[in-house]
């Protein structure tokens, strides 16, 4: 028996090639595209039905979300608690979410009750009536949890600096307001319902064990013609203007800790810089060895948590900084985000610190193909932007390849303080 050597680290292997187990593609009889991804040992099975129903296409505030939140409220068929029942009793789950682009409506079942559960699916995503009291108690909720929301500095920095970067009238820039709560009427549920909840304007995703029932389940159920729409879903034309004002403050006289938000509009995932800009953004402020996190967490004590990341969105994209810090180093801790901002613009990273990222952003990718689920989740980010698989290829490719030099022409390009915004809620 062989004796491991505990103060020797185990050997380091390189991430060569990562397989991943590409989603088909077949279509029901209305055209509703269905991707499967089939894969795992478990008898469990993921449906997602994905609609072009987020923030985005919304005509007011709260409508899409409220129309989301409230699909399993009650149908012509069913109660809120009925629906709940039906589910529950075969040990599935029912998700529903939405996004600044999207809504969906994920179910989790074992394969042997999708016969059953479908239909309870069915009914929520074709027949959701949206009942006058249920649509007040969730109002009601909402606002109390707004008025909350609205005391914590975090909380207005994230509202109010989307809103700096888009404007306050683009669909990315518009933010709940207090009044809102009172202008959304059952009628406009109803009116966004029956718009986009649509078979023309929806994509099924499936992962788990997967076999031929489970895409003549589907069809049967949503294959039909009788809940499509002649409604064209056309994009918004309303410009992205930023905030000309680079420095803004939202003064807390009670608060204890700032709020720090920097950043600027950028692209999405489709833009040939997005990929190696990940790269790094991770050095910057990505992941917890990050620059930010050394130096601002680390060394000076300024904070608990500081990040950056890149937002991909569908008609956009942006860069932003987060953190919340004391309000008597809040100046310092601006200062030193600069000064790092600037250590990449003006020093090359060091190869034991780029070869550190990049094997972290392998191991990163890895972890999140790790079963049918996760890899549905990535092949769902490649569907939203109508990229192929070559996308993460390229990815890793990028990861492999980027040099010190090139990092540092990314950051020369695109990490100019000059273009930044700056929000602190709180104090400065």
């Amino acid at each position: 028996m062989q004796i491991i050597d505990r103060k020797l680290s185990p050997a380091f292997k390189t991430v060569e090639k990562i397989e991943m187990i590409r989603a088909t593609e077949k279509h029901l009889s209305n055209n509703i595209p269905v991707y499967s991804i089939n894969a795992g040992t478990q008898e469990l099975i993921k449906v997602e039905f994905l609609f072009s129903a987020g923030m985005f296409q919304q005509e007011m505030p709260l409508q899409a979300a409220t129309v989301n939140s409230m699909l399993e409220e009650g149908t012509s068929k069913m109660n809120a608690a009925q629906i709940a029942d039906a589910v529950d009793f075969y040990g599935a789950f029912l998700e529903v979410g939405v996004t600044q682009d999207n809504a969906s409506v994920v179910l989790y079942t074992l394969n042997k009750h999708l016969k059953s559960t479908l239909p309870v699916v069915e009914d929520v995503i074709k027949n959701a009536t949206f009942p006058e009291d249920e649509l007040a108690t969730h109002l009601t909720n909402k606002k109390q949890k707004f008025h909350v929301n609205n005391q914590k500095v975090a909380n207005v920095a994230r509202k109010r600096f989307t809103e700096l970067l888009f404007g306050e009238k683009h669909p990315y820039g518009i933010n709940v307001q207090e009044s809102d709560f009172e202008k959304i009427k059952r009628s406009h549920l109803i009116n966004f319902f029956s718009a986009f909840y649509r078979s023309n304007n929806c994509k099924i995703i499936l992962a788990g064990k997967i076999n031929e029932d489970v895409f003549e389940l589907l069809n049967d159920h949503f294959g039909g013609t009788g809940w499509s729409t002649e409604k064209s879903i056309k994009p918004s034309t309303i410009a992205i203007i930023s905030n000309p004002e680079k420095e803004q403050l939202i003064y807390k006289e009670e608060a204890l800790q700032s709020a720090i938000r920097i950043g600027k509009v950028l692209f999405n995932k489709t833009h040939p810089d997005f990929q190696s800009l990940q790269i790094l953004n991770t050095v910057f402020g990505g992941y917890f060895g990050s620059r930010l996190m050394s130096n601002i967490r680390e060394d000076k004590g300024y904070t608990y948590g500081i990040g950056s990341g890149i937002a991909s969105l569908q008609n956009g994209g942006y860069f932003f900084i987060s953190t919340e810090v004391g309000v008597d180093v809040c100046k310092n801790a601006i200062k030193e985000i600069y000064f790092e901002m600037d250590r990449l613009r003006n020093e090359n990273i060091t190869g034991g610190e780029l070869e550190l990222v990049k094997n972290y952003l392998l191991g990163t990718f890895l972890r999140s193909v790790d079963g049918p689920f996760a890899m549905a989740e990535r092949f769902k980010g490649l569907l939203e932007y109508n990229l192929s698989y070559d996308y993460f290829d390229k990815y890793i490719a990028t990861i492999k390849g980027i040099s010190a030099s090139q990092l540092r022409d990314l950051a020369n390009t695109y990490f100019d303080k000059e273009s930044m915004i700056e929000l602190v809620v709180g104090k400065k």
